[in-house]
């Protein structure tokens, strides 16, 4: 249960989203909703539409057809600056053509500036960030020299900081991440994992695009499965992990039991 003390759940959704590219449709009426203090995990092929609900969702791409609401209020009236402020976005891929150091990277993520009262926390608030996201020992290195694994958690550090609040903050926030734990040995993606985990039961909505099934039944609350820009399935992940679902899915005969937080697949 999330700790947090609004009286509302508010949330980031989508409602009758249609999107084509090239006379091809990509999303086919898709409706989805992020609830603060809840991780919502997307599966799915590749090509399959999930990155382009994502991109929906954040206000990075504009739908044909259909509306997305921040708090019941419709993207078009916040400004990019307020979207900034509610909702922070990792990408599959980001690249840095300049040589910055990590810390620098990371710092690119920090709004508070335009509010006094986070001034002085600054420093703070970064270091907090890069011990969190195992990466302090990178700090003054540059970014370029890093292994593939290392620039993915800064980049989820600079996702973080963007969303940094002190503990008696109360605002809406939501994260959204397109395959996070990408490039990362089996230990770090654990440690995001439980991170992610962590933000999310201090009340921050979270959006995941993930490929491991594992990862998607243990964290999840829900998970939203889509296949050719339609919404296959959408529910609790001891409803969606099964075998008829997703063997229809990916086309893959699967067998899959399912035992407490873990499930064992088996490609028949």
């Amino acid at each position: 249960m999330a700790n947090f003390q609004n009286e509302k759940v508010m949330s980031i959704k989508v409602e009758n989203i249609f999107l084509s590219y090239n006379n091809k449709e990509v999303l086919k009426n898709l409706s989805l909703e992020i609830k603060e203090g809840e991780i919502i995990t997307l599966l799915g092929p590749n090509g399959a539409g999930k990155s382009s609900l994502l991109n929906i969702l954040s206000g990075d791409l504009n739908a044909d057809q259909g509306y997305v609401y921040y708090n019941d209020k419709e993207i078009t009236k916040l400004s990019i600056q307020k979207r900034a402020l509610i909702r922070s976005v990792m990408a599959q891929s980001q690249q840095i053509v300049f040589d910055f150091s990590v810390k620098e990277i990371v710092e690119m993520g920090w709004l508070n500036e335009v509010d006094p009262k986070y001034i002085n926390q600054f420093d703070n608030a970064i270091q907090e960030i890069l011990h969190k996201c195992d990466i302090g020992h990178l700090e003054l290195r540059k970014f370029n020299t890093l292994s593939g694994g290392e620039q993915r958690r800064v980049h989820f550090a600079r996702t973080l900081i963007q969303l940094w609040r002190d503990s008696n903050n109360s605002e809406s926030r939501y994260l959204m991440l397109d395959e996070p734990n990408a490039n990362l040995d089996l230990s770090h993606q654990v440690k995001m994992m439980n991170l992610i985990k962590r933000l999310s039961d201090e009340g921050v909505g979270v959006l995941l695009i993930l490929h491991d099934l594992n990862l998607a039944f243990k964290y999840s609350n829900k998970i939203a499965v889509i296949k050719d820009g339609n919404m296959v399935a959408c529910g609790c992940p001891r409803d969606i992990i099964s075998k008829n679902i997703l063997s229809d899915v990916y086309e893959l005969p699967l067998n899959i039991e399912l035992k407490k937080d873990k499930i064992l697949i088996n490609y028949v």
